[in-house]
């Protein structure tokens, strides 16, 4: 039985998160001697834009409260898009982006504008995405100097339009969905040929406040639904890189103290020399209050 690895998916949604999570998580990751996959957002930080998610999805005020998002993102953040303007991420942040392959982590697109991507892709044309996607991949080639091998999308919110737009990139995978382990989507009836790295674990804010779970619960709780093989977990800047850094620095120790490696995607990629078609669609899960892409059924060659 193989031992338990852990691929680690650090999504990047906003300006403080690059500005000041990044750094924190770099630190963390140093001296716990792992690795991950950052995915950052490039454009406008909109954040402040989400809050209309309040009048249009059942639940979503009762789950930002549950998981502390309002802390972990602060007041100014929360106005970017609505009163103040957005910072354009990639424009402040270049340095701080570039630091995480120099000190031995991948870096790959999470989107150009999250919380447009987020909100508007499934009511959207093959024109939403190639605008958004484009906008990305020119914003990531002015930080790295190089085209993107990977994206991941905001919210796990995908379509059969943005998924043939991957296709069209060359990439090397893509990390969209929630599921058990690597595959090929099929969606609508389509298989397309990039392979997808689902996140296997349920993120921090998903957990949070419920069954009373609180940070320090964490660590403990992670080690304990570790699988045999491959595990992805998602965290995010603002939260594991901010109000809940020290639960994340004691994860890490955990995991350092059982050997269990902690890697980026690309290494888990690496390691992948098959894997099957899968169903993809979009539906609900535990603790969120908006459809993520959800991994289903083999489907026959």
């Amino acid at each position: 039985m193989p031992q338990p690895v852990v691929a680690l998916k650090i999504d990047v949604d906003t300006y403080v998160g690059t500005r000041d999570g990044v750094p924190v998580l770099l630190d963390l990751l140093a001296r716990h001697a792992a690795r991950g996959t950052f995915y950052f957002c490039l454009g406008p930080d909109h954040t402040g834009r989400a809050l209309r998610r309040i009048f249009t999805h059942k639940g979503f005020l009762q789950k930002a409260l549950r998981s502390g998002a309002p802390g972990a993102y602060g007041l100014k953040t929360m106005l970017y898009g609505v009163l103040l303007p957005g910072p354009v991420i990639y424009q402040k942040c270049g340095e701080i982006m570039r630091q995480t392959e120099q000190q031995g982590h991948e870096a790959g697109i999470h989107a150009w504008d999250h919380t447009n991507w987020h909100d508007f892709l499934l009511k959207s044309d093959l024109g939403f995405v190639k605008s958004e996607l484009g906008q990305a991949a020119k914003g990531f080639k002015q930080v790295f100097d190089r085209l993107t091998t990977t994206t991941a999308a905001p919210g796990w919110t995908v379509s059969p339009d943005s998924l043939a737009l991957q296709d069209q990139m060359g990439l090397s995978y893509c990390s969209d969905s929630r599921g058990s382990h690597p595959f090929y989507p099929v969606m609508n009836g389509q298989r397309f040929s990039t392979l997808q790295i689902p996140t296997t674990l349920p993120t921090a804010d998903e957990l949070l406040g419920r069954d009373g779970l609180t940070p320090d619960d964490l660590p403990e709780y992670y080690l304990q639904q570790l699988k045999p093989g491959l595990n992805v977990l998602t965290i995010h800047t603002e939260l594991e890189g901010g109000v809940i850094r020290s639960s994340f620095s004691r994860l890490l120790e955990l995991l350092q103290q059982n050997t269990i490696p902690c890697i980026s995607l690309a290494e888990a990629r690496a390691q992948i020399l098959d894997a099957p078609a899968c169903q993809l669609s979009m539906g609900m899960i535990a603790g969120r209050s908006l459809p993520v892409a959800l991994q289903g059924d083999e489907v026959a060659a």
